[in-house]
Formats: C-alpha cells, structure tokens, sequence
C-alpha cells in the first residue's frame, strides 16, 4: 500500500537560521535542531508492531520566502529502525552563501521505545564543516566524536557525563511514538518531554497540547493533526546570557503540527513554526510517501 501524507523536516534546522548573516543568531542554529527534530522527539513509551517506510521532501521558508529544500526517511522494522535527513538553504536572494546538513541515525524497538544506537550529522556552511557522530547504548551516549572539537565559552554551561544519560539523538525524535490502545492524533500525543543531546548540546524539547486542527495539502494527506505547542529548555552546551537563546527560552509560540503514518502508530510533524529575530521560519513538506509491509500483529492492520 502506498499513500502520500504532508510532514515536516527534522534535520539539522539550524542550517536554516545560519543563512541569516546576523551573529547575534548563531546561537539559535542549535536550538533550531532540536525544536525542528526534534521537534520532534520521540521518548514515550508506544507500539510499534508494524514494519514500514516513508520517504518526504521539504520546504523551508522565513518571513514567508523560500530558501531551502529538504528531504527524509525512514524505515522501520518489528524490533529496529534508521532514519536520515538532507537539507540545503541558499543563501536569501543568492547574496549571504549556501549551507547543506545532513543527519542519520539507527536504534532498536523496545518495550515500545525507539532507543538509538548511532548517530551522524554533518553542516557545511561558510562558516565551516562541523561534524559529529555519536554510539549509544540504552539511552547512555558511550562514544562521541566532534569535528571540530568544542571549545566552550566561558559563560557556557558545561555538558558533564550526567547530561550524555537518558537521552535520545535529534533524528530519531522525529519519529512520535503514541500508546497501542490511544487514538494516534490525540492530545496524549502532545504529553511529553523529549530529552535531546545532539553532541554538543544537550535540551529537552517539551511538547504539550494546544489544539486539534486539519491538514489539507494540494497533494498527499487530507485529515486531522493534533498541534502541539513547542517550548525549548536548554540544559547544557550553550550560553545563557546569548540574545537568541534568551529569545527562544521566552517565546510560547512553536507550534508543530502531527499526523500519523501508514503502518506503524508513529507520527511525524506535518509543519512547524517557529518565531526567530527576524521573522517566522516554517518547514513544511509538499509530499511524504509511505510503503507498508506486511504486519505481524493486528495493532498495524486496517491502517
């Protein structure tokens, strides 16, 4: 079976901001992963029974021009999943340079908990190549690598041990795992706190119920999505006192809209909005295409 469904990109969003030549918002484009991607966790306990895949491709605009493309995927099988995601911004009018990112993870199912056991993500901008690849096991980060290597400010938080525990990378939270028994486009989907550590930063991402809503693409899924309000709550990695993060901290008006995918009681974000300094950026997808293979249990059948 094959069905199309609109969703959003949970890349490396901070390429998105990095396109705006201000540095007073360079601090916001590690936040933008996490709320993008995050915006996007995943660390609730669900069933994920079915096996599937889905492929999508992205908009990105600010201030309502569009300035980059993006693309995702997943595949998810009884007991593992990967998942990896592309984007590019040009530069606004072809005058402040391009920036790409790239971002790829894989984990197992259990107990209904998508739990990662790699992660890779790479941004190429004017300003650089940074890189960064992580090992998990059970929710502990066990290897990290960094290129280049973190040199923290003095005002920085510190990332300790303690902050490499419990946590889930940016990818893998994209994909929204809801309860067996539980109506999938629900508020419950909303209900939880995503503890996000992207190597060099470590957040949580907590989403709460705002509204029910519909989405009605010229192409794709037609239907309810369940909008969750986004807030950013930055534990360590970053600089308290920076304009940006003081902005994102404060500001109530993320919003990230969720439908469900074929297959698996799994939800993706048809389109997030997020306030920046210089205008709101949104990501939203003009298609998502997703196969259905075979499910070994009822919970997937009739979807």
């Amino acid at each position: 079976m094959r069905i199309a469904v609109t969703g959003v990109q949970t890349s490396r969003s901070c390429i998105l901001l990095r396109a705006v030549p201000l540095e007073r918002l360079r601090p916001i484009t590690r936040v933008g992963g996490g709320l993008l991607v995050f915006i996007l966790m995943a660390a609730c306990a669900s069933a994920v029974r079915a096996q599937g895949k889905f492929q999508a491709q992205y908009v990105v605009s600010l201030a309502g021009v569009t300035i980059g493309t993006g693309s995702w995927m997943a595949e998810i099988g009884e007991d593992t999943y990967a998942t990896e995601a592309t984007g590019r911004i040009a530069g606004i009018l072809r005058v402040f340079g391009d920036a790409k990112g790239s971002a790829a993870a894989r984990g197992i199912i259990k107990d209904g908990r998508l739990v990662p056991t790699s992660y890779a993500g790479r941004h190429l901008s004017d300003d650089g190549d940074e890189g960064v690849r992580m090992s998990f096991n059970m929710g502990v980060v066990t290897e990290l690598t960094a290129e280049p290597s973190p040199h923290p400010d003095p005002d920085s938080i510190p990332v300790t041990e303690a902050d490499r525990r419990g946590v889930i990378d940016p990818i893998s939270a994209g994909l929204i795992p809801v309860l067996g028994g539980e109506d999938p486009v629900s508020a419950a989907a909303c209900e939880r706190t995503l503890p996000v550590f992207d190597g060099r930063q470590r957040f949580d991402v907590a989403l709460s119920f705002k509204r029910m809503d519909k989405v009605n693409p010229e192409k794709g899924y037609h239907g309810p999505a369940v909008v969750c309000a986004v807030r950013y709550q930055p534990r360590a990695g970053y600089r308290p006192n920076r304009v940006a993060v003081k902005f994102l901290v404060a500001t109530h008006d993320v919003e990230m809209w969720l439908v469900p995918i074929a297959g698996a009681r799994l939800l993706v974000p048809a389109r997030i909005s997020i306030p920046t300094l210089v205008g709101t950026a949104v990501v939203a997808a003009g298609e998502m295409l997703t196969d259905v293979a075979p499910a070994t249990n009822s919970t997937a059948k009739g979807r």
